[in-house]
């Protein structure tokens, strides 16, 4: 039953991918989608492309803030590689990155494994915190016109009903572990406390308010990177900035359909713009082109930290 859990974890994203890339390419054909990326400008693509560059660098410089008050003192060129493999290898199997990135730390840096993965929780819920935030914006520049689109398209008591009942399973488990003195439930707690010492460096840190800057300078650049990059598809240069960010949130969620987006991410721009009206082709070529860019680079620079990573620490 484990076995056929773990293959669905890896096929089904694989195959809604497939899918996606499919129903892209039943709206654009092939041929149509090179015109677009023969005529893109590119040096709007790589202006995008240095923005998440940065970002990603911000992110590595970052995690450092985090495992100083757990009393470790990584390498700057150690995390910068971890970071990167993390995203390349989220292309292979979803999520399985960050546990990637909380072993090669542990392989290069002596952190334990439950520590640094704890951290990498704390973080998503920070990045998490500022898409909330964004969101927020969002909702406040364009209420009415998205509250009239979306919120007439789902049934608000079912989605609270389906919340609860996830949130009452959740405090059972949580009490039976709390509760059970199983070798299982112990080894759970011991996990589990881990994460949490983790998860609460960031209010041990001592350096908060960088730690507030990175975060904030990261998904600035994340929203520019989007937007610079709509420049790219002269169809796209008129594009409303409301359009720009339900876009760029929207594209958000997706990498986590998908294995890094794949076949999603164009999709999830697609059905963002539409909302603004905006024209069918140029909105599923600029997601096909700002996820290709993005791509490479993760391809490229993942791909050479993770060749990288044994030959710096090799003496370690």
């Amino acid at each position: 039953m484990t076995n056929i859990k773990s293959i669905l974890k890896i096929v089904l994203p694989l195959l809604l991918g497939i899918v996606l890339v499919w129903f892209s390419f039943s709206k654009i054909s092939f041929s149509e989608l090179l015109v677009y990326f023969k005529n893109a400008n590119y040096a709007w693509i790589i202006l995008g492309v240095g923005l998440g560059l940065l970002s990603h660098l911000s992110r590595a410089y970052r995690w450092k803030f985090m495992l100083e008050p757990l009393g470790y003192d990584i390498k700057f060129r150690n995390s910068i590689m971890a970071v990167f493999s993390t995203y390349l290898i989220n292309y292979t199997i979803p999520r399985a990155g960050e546990v990637a990135r909380a072993s090669i730390l542990t392989n290069y840096e002596g952190v334990p494994f439950e520590k640094g993965f704890g951290t990498i929780v704390a973080e998503r819920l920070a990045d998490m915190l500022v898409l909330v935030v964004i969101i927020g914006i969002t909702l406040f520049l364009e209420f009415e016109f998205i509250y009239d689109y979306l919120f007439s398209k789902f049934d608000v008591i079912k989605i609270l009903i389906g919340l609860i009942l996830f949130l009452s399973f959740l405090t059972i488990i949580i009490i039976y572990v709390k509760k059970s003195s199983s070798k299982i439930a112990q080894r759970v707690k011991a996990f589990f406390n881990g994460l949490v010492d983790g998860m609460l460096s960031i209010f041990k840190m001592k350096k908060k308010w960088p730690f507030i800057a990175h975060t904030i300078f990261i998904w600035v650049m994340y929203v520019l990177m989007f937007y610079v990059t709509t420049f790219a598809v002269p169809e796209l240069n008129n594009i409303p900035f409301a359009a720009v960010l339900v876009g760029f949130i929207s594209a958000s969620f997706s990498i986590a359909a998908t294995n890094g987006g794949i076949g999603s991410y164009p999709v999830a721009v697609y059905l963002a713009f539409s909302i603004f009206g905006v024209a069918e082709d140029p909105s599923i070529a600029f997601g096909w082109i700002i996820w290709t860019s993005q791509t490479l680079m993760v391809v490229i620079l993942g791909g050479l930290s993770l060749i990288y990573l044994p030959i710096f620490n090799r003496q370690r």
